[in-house]
């Protein structure tokens, strides 16, 4: 757990609210409702990479909200055991390991346990970390133009493109998703099915 914990730091750095990051309780309630939904990738004994995932219900899936009330906090309150979406919480990939396809696997391995548990999607709220940066740099661009430049292949985000690649489809804007200033406190909603 403590390699996670450990990862977790250096990918998501200030800005990012170090409240939001998990902690080993955290890691150990997922590992206990649904492991799953939960992967590693190693460098001997070094963890480099991590996804955790949840299983939602349609309707929490429909009416998308933020963060906490959608996958219940840290803690998964609304796991669902016969879920039908597949829900990705977290992805980290060590700088170091960055751009070597550790990313892309670890989506393959949630594509193929949507597949195997027989579920409708999966899904996620995505960060768009470029954002803030897009945004003051050309005046008076919304969150939703953003993503919508994003999906449209128009402008990169170090977040949200590489899963555009992989294969999810953006689906709109959550507001007020979580506190994450280089996002505008929002997400991009994104899914795949198989």
């Amino acid at each position: 757990m403590e390699g996670v914990v450990s990862l977790q730091r250096a990918c998501f750095p200030h800005p990012f609210p170090e409240e939001l990051l998990w902690a080993s309780e955290h890691l150990l309630r997922h590992m206990s409702l649904f492991p799953d939904g939960q992967f590693v990738a190693m460098d001997s004994d070094r963890v480099v990479a991590s996804a955790s995932s949840t299983r939602i219900s349609e309707s929490k899936w429909q009416g998308h909200q933020n963060w906490d009330e959608t996958v219940g906090g840290a803690f998964l309150e609304t796991f669902c055991q016969d879920g039908n979406t597949l829900y990705g919480l977290d992805i980290s990939v060590h700088p170091e390991y960055r751009g070597k396809g550790l990313g892309r696997s670890l989506y393959n391995l949630r594509f193929e346990a949507v597949r195997k548990l027989g579920l409708v999607r999966f899904g996620t709220a995505c960060r768009l970390p470029d954002y803030l940066t897009y945004a003051e740099t050309i005046q008076n661009v919304s969150v939703e133009e953003y993503a919508s430049l994003v999906a449209s292949q128009k402008v990169i985000d170090r977040t949200a493109t590489p899963l555009l690649r992989y294969g999810l489809t953006y689906v709109g804007v959550i507001h007020d998703y979580m506190e994450d200033s280089e996002s505008g406190n929002a997400a991009a909603l994104m899914e795949w099915q198989p």
